[in-house]
């Protein structure tokens, strides 16, 4: 695989951000895609990835800087909504931002992957859950394992790989002051096995590791990373 540039999505906070600096530490060069068009490292690009023209301009700017070497798409959106009364117009933000533009962001990146390369696609294990008040999420994640495993059989002989990682309740600071609830706490430690949430640390540590080891045999797969949370009966 060329030794080139990595694209990272929705990358000005939370696991984006972190996906960032481990991948800056492990001496990449790495081009941070977000709206707001800020990175802790590296170098930023504003980018609404629901913008086709927007996804096809970046991309464009990035590769005349030298090689792609592969993507994270990584920008999500989580609404969530009782089935019985979700808006359309909900539904679909979910699903343009979470499947729709994963499916963007891995077919306008292929053309650059002229030696081959890798993708990581960052889902969720609500993927095969169901969870109440949570169907736009659980279905756009659903379909970025599906979108993965299409992708990951079409593009093997192009040597790109495409991998789902998927992680489980992972604490943000979108979410930090809900988790540290008592009542929330005490729930996570009973359904997940190690005791507590992950870190966006952690999730970019595997995200790295599967970019930097370079495995050509792995691909098409969606790699769990919740503590053991999915496995818990």
């Amino acid at each position: 695989m060329p030794d080139g540039s990595i694209i990272v999505t929705g990358a000005s906070k939370g696991i984006g951000a972190a996906i960032v600096e481990a991948l800056h530490t492990r001496g990449k060069t790495v081009f941070s895609l977000s709206r707001s068009g800020t990175s802790p490292v590296g170098y930023a690009l504003q980018c609404d990835m629901t913008d086709e023209s927007a996804v096809q301009k970046a991309f464009a700017e990035i590769a005349q800087n030298g090689p792609i070497e592969g993507l994270v798409n990584n920008a999500g959106v989580h609404l969530g909504s009782p089935s019985k009364s979700l808006p359309t117009a909900e539904y679909e933000e979910v699903m343009t931002l979470n499947a729709t533009a994963v499916m963007v962001g891995c077919r306008e990146v292929y053309p650059h992957l002229t030696g081959g390369g890798s993708i990581i696609n960052i889902g969720s294990f609500f993927d095969r859950m169901g969870v109440p008040n949570n169907l736009a999420y659980c279905a756009s994640k659903a379909a970025v394992g599906a979108i993965t495993r299409c992708l990951a059989t079409e593009w093997a002989a192009d040597k790109i790989r495409v991998i789902n990682v998927a992680p489980g309740y992972i604490e943000t600071d979108l979410n930090r002051e809900h988790l540290s609830r008592d009542k929330v706490r005490t729930w996570l430690k009973s359904r997940i096995p190690v005791g507590r949430p992950g870190t966006p640390e952690e999730v970019a540590r595997l995200v790295t590791a599967l970019i930097v080891e370079d495995i050509p045999f792995l691909t098409g797969e969606t790699i769990y990373l919740d503590g053991g949370h999915g496995a818990n009966h």
